[in-house]
C-alpha cells in the first residue's frame, strides 16, 4: 500500500518521459527503464546512486531504504515535507 496523493504529487513533477509500475509494495517511476523514484507507504524512494547514499544521508528528512536487513546501496527514503527540495514544480 502506498500514499496516492503522494503519488499523484510525484508524477505530477516528474515528467511525460517517466513511467509508472508497481513494486517493492509501492509505486516506482522509471526513466529508461531503471527506476528513479518512488512512493513507498508515505515515504518518497529515491534513487541517488551508490556513491552519494552516504552524503545524502545527511540532509534533512532522508533515511536509508533497507531490504530486509539490508541498506540498499542505489537509494533513501524522503519524508513527504521535502518533496520540493529535491522535485520542484
Amino acid at each position: 500500500m502506498y500514499d496516492e496523493t503522494l503519488a499523484a504529487r510525484l508524477n505530477d513533477r516528474l515528467g511525460a518521459d517517466v513511467t509508472s509500475k508497481r513494486m517493492f509494495g509501492g509505486l516506482v517511476y522509471l526513466r529508461d527503464g531503471k527506476i528513479i523514484a518512488g512512493v513507498y507507504g508515505s515515504e518518497l524512494l529515491i534513487r541517488v546512486g551508490k556513491e552519494h547514499r552516504d552524503a545524502t544521508l545527511t540532509r534533512p528528512g532522508t533515511r536509508p531504504f533497507m531490504m530486509g536487513e539490508q541498506k540498499t546501496a542505489a537509494f533513501v527514503l524522503l519524508e513527504p515535507a521535502h518533496i520540493d527540495e529535491w522535485f520542484p514544480e
